[in-house]
């Protein structure tokens, strides 16, 4: 379940609690989710009890609201929990199935996880210019529109800070993608850093570097994985790994995949992935695409530390062959990086296969 997904299913229980007479409130146009700021919350957070009890028509508090809606959410289909936070929060908790739904829908889509219709009848106004920030914005904006769905009328903007040096000089200090990123990364009201010692720099310190290197080292990982004959397959169904070869006597034997908190996150950005092209094309904003990769990217190393994706030590020597675990968290970083590779496209910039 994607987070606009969920969005929608918030949204749907909200009216049907109206409709049946439970809750006196007015149905809102739409219902916001978002990732928890910390572990321990659930996988995604929303304060509609909140805003429905500010409302003309609310009546009783938050948490009273809040109560209501848990009741009715945890029985939608996708949904495995849902607690009430003071002084209103609803944080949800989706079912392991979700998960591995979401990394199967992102390695079939491949570069194009994201697009689709999101924007179908909005149209996006975007003025022309020749001066090289402008322009690039607009077209990379463009793009973003037409991915999803949307349609570009003539229009003023977008309004960005010019940058005092040309395209042609850009291309010559920094190369096509240090020279993007320079200018699409920041919000059009910031001024572009075009330090070629902070852009072109291989080290932690640089985004695009952490974001070209996370992609980098998911391709890494599908080479090195293809030596162990290992395969990537996200989490059954079930939830539960069924060697044929080995009788399961112990239910507790192989660890559940996607639970570590690293995981989650990680899938949290993955799933949010479409909301933030929308969002960048709606909003004609680039920069909120860009921030999003380094955010996947971040979660990417995170996860790659703490949940190892390829068997080491004795297990690499055949003593203890590759699990359904490796198999699983193999697949969430080639989703990682099928999100990452599409991102990077859309504002105009390589995913390179090697660092």
């Amino acid at each position: 379940m994607t987070p606009a997904q969920l969005s929608r299913t918030v949204l749907h229980t909200v009216r049907r609690a109206v409709e049946d007479d439970e809750l006196c409130v007015a149905v809102p146009e739409r219902v916001k989710v978002r990732t928890p700021p910390r572990p321990g919350c659930g996988d995604y957070a929303t304060n509609v009890a909140l805003l429905l009890a500010r409302g003309a028509r609310g009546e009783g508090d938050a948490l009273a609201i809040a109560e209501v809606l848990r009741r009715r959410l945890v029985r939608a289909p996708g949904i495995a929990r849902v607690d009430v936070a003071d002084p209103g929060f609803l944080n949800i908790t989706l079912e392991g199935t979700s998960h591995a739904q979401l990394v199967r829908a992102v390695l079939s889509q491949g570069l194009r996880y994201g697009h689709g219709d999101a924007l179908a009848g909005v149209s996006v106004p975007l003025g022309g210019g020749d001066e090289v920030r402008a322009a690039l914005v607009a077209h990379v904006v463009r793009g973003l529109v037409d991915a999803t769905g949307g349609v570009v009328v003539p229009g003023d903007g977008p309004v960005v800070r010019a940058v005092p040096v040309s395209g042609r000089d850009l291309l010559t200090r920094l190369g096509p993608d240090a020279a993007r990123w320079a200018l699409l990364r920041p919000a059009g009201h910031d001024l572009p850093d075009l330090d070629p010692a902070h852009l072109l720099s291989q080290r932690e310190d640089n985004a695009l570097f952490r974001v070209q290197y996370a992609h980098a080292r998911t391709r890494a990982l599908m080479r090195n994985a293809s030596q162990f004959g290992i395969t990537p397959e996200p989490e059954p169904e079930s939830g539960v790994y069924d060697d044929p070869a080995e009788p399961q006597s112990d239910p507790d034997s192989e660890p559940s995949a996607y639970g570590h908190p690293a995981e989650t996150t990680l899938l949290a950005l993955l799933a949010d992935h479409p909301r933030t092209l929308e969002a960048a094309a709606r909003h004609r904003a680039p920069d909120r695409l860009a921030r999003h990769l380094v955010a996947t990217a971040d979660a990417f190393f995170r996860f790659h530390d703490a949940c190892p994706a390829l068997p080491s030590g004795e297990e690499s020597s055949g003593e203890r062959k590759p699990s359904a675990v490796h198999r699983s968290r193999l697949a969430l970083a080639d989703a990682a990086g099928a999100v990452l590779a599409g991102g990077l496209h859309l504002l105009g910039i390589s995913a390179p296969e090697h660092l």
